[in-house]
């Protein structure tokens, strides 16, 4: 059985707290049974300020608990969108055309010169929005304008 430690300081941090006010109960319970001040002083010290104090110790426990756990999962969030975003300029540097039949392009002032048609914009053959994308229906310039799409903004087929 492996014991994980960086786990167990919330767990340490809520023994802490319940044992904190323990000790407050046991001491205000024997100051409660003497009715002279100097006899209620021993049980005040040792009850109420010890378990104030491990009160306030757990309490710091679990705020350095939840910070260790945030920071590791942005540590973790940061990784995933550092992988993302090699594999994003890992795609960009491949030149594998998006459809049959799209290998090059010519002038987007041919009327027959072909692009790729996205949801509400059109796109050159080689653009890095439509890279890795399947599905995707291929048309002539003209036939793109004609059905109301609008030329993309990064690779500017226009």
């Amino acid at each position: 059985m492996k014991i994980r430690w960086g786990s167990l300081g919330g767990q340490l941090a809520i023994g802490y707290i319940l044992a904190g006010f323990v000790l407050v109960f046991l001491g205000w319970n024997g100051a409660a049974s003497y009715d002279r001040v100097s006899a209620q002083m021993p049980y005040v010290v040792s009850g109420g300020l010890g378990g104030l104090a491990l009160v306030v110790v757990g309490a710091g426990l679990m705020i350095a608990q939840s910070n260790r756990a945030d920071r590791a999962a942005l540590q973790a969030t940061l990784e995933d969108l550092r992988d993302a975003l090699d594999r994003m300029s890992a795609g960009e540097v491949a030149t594998a055309p998006v459809a049959a039949g799209t290998t090059s392009w010519t002038a987007p002032d041919a009327g027959a010169s072909e692009v790729v048609a996205g949801p509400s914009a059109y796109h050159r053959a080689d653009c890095r929005l439509v890279q890795g994308q399947s599905g995707l229906a291929v048309m002539t310039l003209l036939a793109a304008r004609d059905s109301g799409l609008e030329a993309c903004r990064i690779c500017i087929p226009a």
